[in-house]
């Protein structure tokens, strides 16, 4: 019985390992967005990424991205924050469908 128990420890639906020292892009609570590389986690989800750079909001809307970012280089980012993780290599923007099109 103890073995089974064992056997049913916790696992992270993610595989970060395949994504270290990897670019990829985080974006937290709040709607701030980085993208650095990956060096290390934790079954937490709490990230340290290396050569960090955060891409800077539009300060008239805030879900907007603007071309400005802010090195910010070596950082540890906290799990409970963490709402998504993507490679950056391979990701591509696509039309929001929700969006009314003008027209």
């Amino acid at each position: 019985m103890m073995a089974q128990q064992e056997r049913r420890k916790k696992e992270s639906i993610l595989e970060l390992s395949k994504f270290i020292d990897k670019t990829i892009r985080v974006k937290f609570q709040g709607g701030r967005e980085v993208s650095g590389l990956l060096k290390g986690y934790d079954p937490l989800l709490n990230l340290v990424l290396d050569d960090a750079t955060e891409f800077l909001r539009d300060p008239d809307d805030p879900y907007k991205l603007t071309e400005d970012t802010r090195i910010l280089g070596l950082v540890v980012c906290r799990g409970t924050s963490v709402v998504l993780i993507c490679p950056a290599e391979g990701m591509e923007p696509i039309a929001n469908p929700f969006v009314q099109q003008e027209g």
